[in-house]
């Protein structure tokens, strides 16, 4: 299966198929799919709605690890023996998520090779991502890292229109995200907004213009 094919995965199609159909989960925003600390026991599947995965440190410092969309599994650190989750899912907008357990996912990857490739391209992706979130903390302003989660939020990039409305996101999650303040997204939201690169009357619209900021040396 291609990366083509896997943006297009049906998983209610998938699951009938192979028989087991796990439960599908309801979120409100707000709910704590699972805590940190917790059984790591299941892999979870974004039918719809979008999802936070947080650090807290022992300080009780809050690391925003990624804002996770429609499509994409988490969880999967327990098909690699890890016990305990080491990051909190917490649901930033109203959610449908596919819950499996981990014995069931296990015995699909190694009984469906189309959904084992898909889901391997899937991690490959992922760990794309985080090479380049690493790279964007370690050389770019806050500025430009802004501007880069609004246009990867907005799907800038994708097989979809890229002038996408962003479910509301507080400020105080955004700046976890770049790794800033509060006060510091406030005046670059309000900069891009002067700048005709964003709109935020009904809800946080994204032009793909914002490029021009990561793009400006």
């Amino acid at each position: 299966m291609t990366l083509a094919a896997a943006k297009s995965f049906d998983a209610q199609e998938f699951w009938a198929a192979v028989g087991d159909g796990p439960p599908i989960r309801r979120y409100r925003k707000g709910d704590v799919v699972f805590a940190q600390g917790g059984a790591a026991d299941s892999v979870f599947y974004v039918q719809r709605g979008k999802v936070k995965l947080a650090i807290v440190s022992p300080r009780g410092k809050e690391a925003i690890i990624a804002i996770l969309g429609e499509g994409i599994f988490f969880g999967e650190g327990c098909l690699a023996g890890q016990p305990l989750r080491i990051a909190s899912a917490v649901a930033i907008a109203d959610c449908s998520l596919v819950q499996v357990a981990k014995p069931v996912m296990t015995r699909v990857l190694r009984d469906e090779p189309d959904f084992s490739e898909m889901f391997m391209s899937h991690l490959l992706t992922r760990n794309i991502r985080i090479e380049e979130d690493l790279i964007d903390h370690l050389f770019n302003s806050s500025e430009k890292r802004l501007a880069r989660v609004l246009l990867l939020l907005a799907n800038f990039g994708k097989d979809v229109r890229h002038e996408e409305v962003i479910p509301k996101i507080s400020q105080e999650t955004l700046a976890g995200m770049i790794g800033t303040t509060r006060s510091r997204v406030s005046f670059f939201l309000t900069k891009f907004r002067k700048l005709g690169f964003i709109e935020y009357d009904d809800g946080l619209r994204v032009h793909s213009s914002l490029l021009n900021v990561i793009l400006h040396d």
